[in-house]
């Protein structure tokens, strides 16, 4: 008899059952809601491994009365897809049928254009109902026509107290722990370890329970987890999740200059068969992230490495792959622009939708010009310099800085300029 892994043996079956999530689940919440109405509408579940997407889709499944099909997009191609379609087509005209036909696909990211194509029609006329389940963000990796049929709900990180949840469901439950004294003493790699990922939490006590000797108990402490950890890495990592662990070491690598420690991690990306388009997205975050205004080109460079992979084809797409990630990690490095947008997103946050200026509006009709709409604008290129002194801002925020340059040459030229042009006094 095969052994059935942990987090497959506390898999939940019911919503009463389910951890985390609650803004999607909890009392009144909109999947919640769709489950006990029995009124399920197209929608995308994005979030990392181990946070629910797939188990939410059976839950799904359970609760409904209608045909309910599942495909993974690593193993469908077109054929499969259609396929699905016809019996989906079928089921929603039979005498029988109790509702439009579900179809789930995991990991709906890796279907090409194609593929997605050959869904949309059966989506836009009804034929069946769409779940998606995706790591990546869908806004990239999902057709727009798509996308614009199916709601797009964001699945987080397990918390702590989920986390702790779902320890003491496991043990106070799960058939293994049965006849076994079992001793929770500290949590702290646990939970590191973890990452938010439920898959993983479970994935660690089985192979801490699977290294015991015949009638020892079960000690869970930060030695016990980090030590049985270091013996078998890939046992903790049995459906890839280290996937997420390498590319967490390869954007740190280019991050902290490493161009070595970087062009290793970029290999055992892609000796682990690693989409190199997801590689290519990842430096172009690195660039606009990480090196940001300090060097602009790196951008430029990211940018142009997504697009020749995807025309030179692998494995050569493999050789701008590596020039890229080692510029990026020999480059000079910067957050600012990174800092600036979040500073500026938490701001409009905490004041709401400010008012725009009555000299900064649009005026195109008469009405608007009598009401003030772009009185006393200046426009800048009327002025010495192609600059002029006037608030940009809402009056009420103040003109608060959210971009701070940081010591770099690049931006030691920017900040002296925008000194010599709201500053000159100062210089």
């Amino acid at each position: 008899m095969n052994y059935q892994p942990l987090a497959e043996r506390l898999r939940p079956k019911t919503l009463d059952d389910y951890i985390g999530q609650k803004h999607l689940v909890g009392p009144g919440a909109v999947i919640r809601r769709m489950i006990e109405s029995g009124n399920i509408s197209s929608f995308i579940l994005w979030g990392p491994p181990g946070v629910g997407k797939t188990t939410l889709a059976r839950i799904i499944a359970e609760h409904t009365q209608v045909p309910f099909y599942t495909l993974s997009a690593v193993t469908s191609g077109v054929k499969e897809v259609r396929d699905v379609l016809e019996r989906c087509k079928q089921d929603a005209q039979s005498v029988f049928s109790k509702g439009r036909p579900i179809l789930f696909i995991d990991e709906i990211h890796r279907f090409n254009k194609s593929q997605q194509d050959s869904l949309l029609g059966a989506v836009e006329n009804g034929t069946v109902t769409l779940i998606g389940a995706t790591t990546e963000n869908p806004s990239f990796e999902v057709i727009r026509p798509l996308l614009s049929r199916a709601q797009v709900y964001v699945l987080n990180p397990l918390d702590k107290d989920d986390l702790l949840q779902l320890l003491d469901h496991a043990v106070k439950t799960d058939a293994m722990f049965k006849n076994l004294q079992v001793r929770v003493e500290q949590t702290t790699a646990l939970l590191r370890y973890s990452g938010g990922d439920a898959r993983k939490l479970l994935n660690i006590l089985d192979l801490i329970y699977q290294s015991l000797a015949p009638g020892e108990p079960m000690v869970i402490n930060d030695d016990v987890v980090t030590s049985r950890l270091q013996q078998n890495p890939m046992a903790f990592d049995k459906d890839g999740e280290m996937h997420y662990d390498i590319i967490s070491a390869f954007i740190k690598s280019i991050r902290g200059s490493d161009p070595d420690a970087a062009v290793y991690w970029l290999a055992r990306l892609i000796e682990g068969g690693e989409d190199p388009k997801f590689i290519a997205r990842r430096l172009c975050i690195s660039a606009a992230e990480d090196i940001g205004l300090a060097n602009p080109n790196a951008l430029l460079l990211a940018n142009a490495t997504f697009d020749i992979i995807q025309k030179i084809g692998w494995p050569e797409g493999r050789i701008p792959l590596s020039e890229c990630t080692i510029y990026l990690a020999a480059s000079a490095k910067s957050n600012s622009a990174y800092m600036a947008i979040n500073a500026a997103q938490q701001l409009v946050a905490a004041t709401g939708n400010a008012p725009v200026p009555l000299h900064l509006r649009n005026a195109p009709t008469k009405l608007m010009k009598q009401l003030g709409y772009g009185k006393d604008y200046k426009y800048a290129h009327d002025f010495p310099g192609h600059f002029v002194n006037q608030e940009y801002m809402p009056q009420q925020l103040h003109h608060p800085q959210l971009w701070v340059p940081q010591d770099n040459p690049a931006e030691n030229v920017m900040r002296a300029r925008q000194q010599g042009r709201w500053h000159p006094d100062e210089q």
